[in-house]
């Protein structure tokens, strides 16, 4: 599986993508804003993108947005990082397409199993 992270964090990106490389040997990629991600989108064909839902400038939810409005990147699952998991924000989250939304901090061991349950396809 080929997931590109795209947060604002530098901290979470590390551990995310140290989680999902040596825990669960996927190859990853990472961008610290919603236009890098973007680019990063269309160029790298992830399988999946693990987005941060709020990043200075460009939030996830727009990103999400732009990534749907793009045929070369509109049917990349999206699965959301947040630490706000408060029941209104999930279902809204969803509801603009999501595939499923992690809470932060999350458990770097289980990170890798919770998105192939997400992207059981990929």
């Amino acid at each position: 599986m080929k997931v590109l992270i795209i947060d604002d964090e530098e901290d979470i990106r590390s551990i995310a993508r140290f989680s999902l490389s040596r825990v669960g040997g996927m190859e990853v990629e990472d961008a610290s804003s919603g236009a890098e991600g973007l680019r990063k989108a269309e160029t790298s064909e992830p399988d999946v993108v693990l987005l941060d839902v709020m990043m200075p400038v460009q939030d996830g939810p727009s990103v999400l947005t732009a990534l749907r409005a793009n045929p070369a990147t509109a049917r990349i699952p999206i699965v959301f990082l947040t630490a706000k998991a408060m029941s209104a924000e999930v279902a809204r989250l969803l509801a603009m397409g999501a595939r499923g939304v992690l809470t932060k901090p999350f458990d770097p061991m289980k990170l890798p199993g919770l998105l192939r349950e997400l992207i059981p396809e990929a």
